[in-house]
Parts: structure tokens; sequence; C-alpha cells
């Protein structure tokens, strides 16, 4: 991943912004309740400051006239009883009226956090899908995984909790500044005092646990990816005895994980140590201030009660603030990695795209590398509509480089030659089209957790039955699936474990036939089957596949040799191009590889329904 990537100040607002178009209303209701709550939370120490000054002593009531009016307080006072009952009925009241009102701040911030959450993994998930095929090469699958899970999560908590909550603490800290004021100027300045204390401390914490976290959420990246890794490739790991080894390398990336969140751990424990302390230090001089004015007469009793209660409701949600920053740092980073993904480019078709056009395929003058290493190099020959056509090539030498090219998983740039279907470049069509146009089988196919059925039929999940065991008969693999005690309803476990590599190979196989494509490859898709599958396979297909342009790729001599033409690699180049017989009746690669697998002793088996 880009390790230097950082969204400004706007983007990140826009980021957080963009996902609330549909659920804002859940949280101006959620909001609603709870400044509600908290007004009705306000008015407990009034009834407290009331009960201990005018029903238990001698003071003035500050009731409001009509207030007054209502409970007939004239007679309360003379009913001291009565109107402790009065008052008692009030604090149950009010505590009803805030557990309505909690309900309702928790029932709408719920809603409105998961449909943001939801909104941004669809968009997340959507972009991926999108992404080019080089960028997913680029970047680690446990990585992604990370980023669209935890960091999601960090954003969610963020918005839906650590936001809310400044604008609860910010209505909080107005609401009661403004009543203590009222009540007493001096000791509600002292009270004020402790506040920017507490947030420029929280600001040189913030700085120092962006970092930290940051480095945490990289490492929890790479212990993912660690672990995803080990999971999907079991079957290597439990072949080579590679478990001590897995374990230890698991036991690294944990322990540098496990370390990194301790020391992010002990500056949160500093921080958090350093807040009570002031917190407890502003309460403590808070009542000792309060004392002296009651005993000088500055205030009452009641009032003093009523001012310690707001003051100690006042310390945690500014605390709270610190908290905010604190989350800030880490939402902030989550946020970097997030935008990552959604800035990344996604394919995009040219404005005037067209539709794929069947015809001739022509690689003009093609040349194409990786991170400025050239694989193709000035590579041109034809495929000719409805021909059979075969490449050879040792490794490297940019076979399958073609067939991505063609299937526009890769795009050649300006410079690097053209490929041409029908006479027109693929450049100017649909990806969506040309692909769904392109069958294309890969040496390691990859199956879906679902059933047998379910993945041979995933380019067409609406199609007949009859014509799914068509496509597996001719892939030569009914027989093996109608085996299994579930026969077409098998499972196949992650990335299809279930199965021989021979017959994820021929499901794959089936899967591409269905999609009855005009252009369909075979890049290596039959390396684990053996010769004399092979050769059944290939029988049925000339039998099927007589109008479509199939493109064979294989190191495999017999598996080419029916082709009408066979292109032979070397270094990235074309070395050769003919049909089978004028290319093992003239020197080079092609009859060399000939000549060696030709040695077998298994010729007759190979060569059966093979060459003529």
């Amino acid at each position: 991943m880009e390790p230097n990537f950082k969204l400004s100040r706007g983007q990140k607002t826009s980021l957080i912004t963009r996902y609330l178009r549909h659920c804002w209303q859940y949280f101006v209701i959620g909001l609603v309740c709870a400044c509600l709550g908290m007004a009705l939370n306000a008015l407990t120490p009034q009834i407290i400051k009331i009960t201990v000054d005018s029903i238990l002593g001698e003071e003035a009531t500050t009731l409001p006239l009509w207030v007054q009016n209502v409970i007939g307080w004239e007679a309360l006072q003379q009913q001291p009883v009565r109107a402790l009952w009065y008052a008692a009925v009030g604090v149950l009241l009010v505590a009803v009226l805030r557990g309505v009102c909690s309900f309702g701040q928790r029932l709408y911030l719920a809603k409105g956090s998961e449909s943001y959450v939801k909104a941004i993994r669809d968009d997340l998930y959507r972009h991926i899908q999108h992404l080019t095929f080089a960028w997913h090469k680029a970047h680690p699958t446990g990585d992604i995984i990370q980023r669209c899970t935890s960091d999601v999560d960090v954003i969610r908590s963020f918005v839906c909790n650590q936001m809310v909550e400044v604008v609860r603490t910010v209505f909080l800290i107005g609401l009661y500044l403004s009543i203590m004021f009222s009540m007493n100027v001096k000791l509600s300045l002292v009270a004020l005092l402790f506040i920017p204390i507490v947030g420029i401390t929280s600001g040189v914490f913030y700085a120092k646990i962006s970092t930290r976290f940051k480095a945490a959420d990289e490492a929890e990246g790479d212990l993912t990816t660690c672990a995803q890794e080990n999971l999907t490739g079991v079957r290597v790991v439990r072949a080579f005895g590679r478990e001590k080894y897995e374990e230890d390398k698991f036991h690294y990336k944990n322990h540098h994980f496990s370390q990194l969140w301790i020391k992010l751990g002990k500056l949160l424990s500093v921080y958090w140590a350093s807040g009570t302390l002031m917190t407890s230090l502003q309460v403590m001089v808070i009542i000792l201030c309060g004392i002296v004015e009651t005993v000088e007469g500055g205030m009452t009793l009641g009032a003093f009660m009523a001012f310690i209660a707001y003051n100690e409701a006042l310390a945690w949600p500014v605390r709270s603030l610190g908290r905010v920053l604190s989350e800030m740092s880490k939402a902030g980073v989550s946020l970097d990695r997030v935008g990552y993904i959604l800035h990344a480019q996604e394919e995009q078709d040219a404005p005037d795209a067209v539709d794929p056009v069947c015809g001739d395929i022509v690689f003009d003058h093609v040349t194409f590398g990786y991170e400025g290493l050239d694989v193709l190099q000035d590579v041109s020959f034809t495929i000719k509509e409805g021909e059979t056509f075969a490449i050879l090539g040792g490794t490297g030498s940019g076979k399958s480089t073609l067939v991505h090219l063609l299937d526009r998983l890769y795009d050649l740039k300006d410079g690097q030659g053209a490929i041409t279907m029908g006479g027109v470049d693929i450049r100017t069509m649909k990806r969506e089209a040309l692909r769904r146009s392109i069958g294309l089988v890969l040496q390691e196919p990859f199956l879906f957790s679902q059933t047998i059925g379910e993945n041979i039929c995933a380019t067409r999940p609406k199609a007949d039955p009859e014509e799914m065991r068509k496509a597996a008969s001719i892939a030569c693999v009914d027989d093996a699936i109608t085996a299994f005690p579930d026969g077409y309803d098998t499972v196949v476990g992650e990335r299809g474990v279930t199965l021989s590599g021979g017959q994820k190979q021929r499901v794959a196989i089936a899967r591409m036939l269905m999609q009855q494509a005009p252009v369909m490859i075979f890049d290596d898709s039959l390396s684990a089957v053996d010769a004399e599958t092979d050769t059944k396979i290939r029988t049925a297909l000339r039998e099927t596949l007589d109008k479509a342009t199939v493109i064979l790729v294989s190191h495999r001599i017999t598996t080419l040799m029916q082709a009408d033409r066979i292109l032979v690699l070397d270094g990235g180049k074309v070395s050769d191009l003919g049909t089978h017989q004028e290319l093992i009746s003239r020197p080079g690669i092609y009859k060399d590889i000939y000549d060696i697998q030709m040695r077998s002793d298994d010729r007759a088996l190979i060569l059966e329904g093979g060459e003529q």
C-alpha cells in the first residue's frame, strides 16, 4: 500500500459527509433526543436546590410563577412532608422522561450508525470490483480486507459515537455553564478555567497517538495478510512441512503487533491518568471555593449542592472532548487508509466506447512490460476468426501476458502497439462487453465456496441443468461429479480445496463453456490433467467449438499440435509461427521440445486422437 498517502482536511470532511446523505435524519432525531435528555437532567439539581433551600430551609423559591400556581406552592409551604413527596415525584418524572429520551437517542443513533457503515462498505466493495487488475496484483489481500473492516469500524465509531459526543458535549457545556453562571459567576469562572487546560493537554497527546496508531494499524494489516496467506496456502504448508516456519513467522508479526499496541496503551494510560488528575483537582478546587462562598453568604446551601452536581456532570464530558481528539487521531489514519482505496483509479471506458466486434484478432507491434521490465517486445501476429490458435513458450516468455492484454486486464499505452478485434482497437471497446465475449480458463482456476453446479453456472446462473451437464461432459468432469454423494450439489471448499487440481481445471473449463463466448482462451488450463483426459477434452472441444476462435496456451506439444497455427515465443519475441508440420520440419525451439516430449514411453497414448 502507498505509505505516504494522506487526504487533505477537506477530502476527509467530504468522505465523512458523503455517506450521511441517506441517514442524516436518524442522527438529527438521535441528537435532539440526547439534547432533551441533558436538558431534563439539568432539572434534577434545581429540584434538589429548591428542596434544600425552600422546603427544608427558609429561602424564597426561584420557581417560575406559573409553576408555583400549578403545584399550589403557597399551600405546599405549609405541608413540608407533602412538598417532599412532590419533589420526589418530580425527580422520578424527570428520570422517566430522561429514559424515554435515552431510548430514542440510542435507537435512532443505532439506525444511523448501521446505515452509515453499510453505505461505506457497499461503496468500498463496489469500488474494489472496478479497480484495475494491476492494482489488485500490487496490494496484499489481507491488508485490503483489514482496511475494509477494522478501519471502516474506526471511522464508524468516530462519526457515530465521537462526533455525536462532541455535539452533545458542546450543548451540555453551553447549557450547564449558562446555568452555573446564573448561580455564581466566581465559581463558574474557576470551572471554566480548566477546560482549555484539558484541551491543550489532549492536543499534545493527539499528535503522539496518531503516529503510534498508524504503525499499529499497518502492523495489523501485515498480520491479517500473514494469516490469510497461511490459510489459503494450507496445502503448500502441509506438503513442505512448513508448519514451524509459519508459526514462527506469525509469532514474530503477532509479537510486533502486540508491542505496538502496548506502547499505544502506555501513552493512553498516561493521558487518561493525567485527565483524571486534572478532573479531580478541578472538583476539589470547586468544592473548596464553594464552601468559602457558602460560608460568606455568596450562595445558599441548596445552590452550592446544585452547583457541585452541575460541575460533576461537566467533568466527564470535558474529558470526553480529549478522548474525541485521541479517537480523531485514529480516525484520521483510518480515513487515509480507506481513502487510498476509494481514490484509486477505477477501470474506465472511453466516452465513445463501442461494443466488441467479432473478427480477426491482430497483435500489431505490441511491446509491454511490468515495472519497467519488458516482457513482450515488438510482437505481431494475427488470429483468424474461427481458428484454433496455439501459443508455446518457456516460463516468462509472455504467454499469459498476451492473454491478459487481450482480455484488457492490462491496457497498452500509446507507443506500445495495438490489439484489434474485427479491425477495431480493443481499447475503444467496452470492457465488460469485451470480457463477456472472451471466455478465459487460467492454469490456476478459482472456484467459489458454492456447489459445483453453481460454479459451473456462474456465467449463466439461469441456465438449464441439461446445458450444465453437457458442458461438464465436454470438459470430461461429469462422471467425477456424479460420483460424489451429492453430485452437482456438492459444496466446493474454499478456493476449491474439495477437488483435485485436474477436477478444478475441468470444472473451470465447463464454467467457461457455459459462457458461450465467441473467443475461448485456455491458458495452460489442461496442465493438471493426464494425457488421456487431455486428448478426450481436446477431441470434444473440436467437435463442439467449430465456430469459436480458440486460443490454446500450453507447454505440452500434444495439446497444441492440432491447432491451425502455432506461435512460438522466446524471451518475449516471436520466434516462429506456423502449423505443426511446418514447425517440426525445420530446426527451432518447437522441434526441440517436440523431440524431447515424444521420447516418452507412452507416446502411443499421447498421440491417440492427436497427431495424424
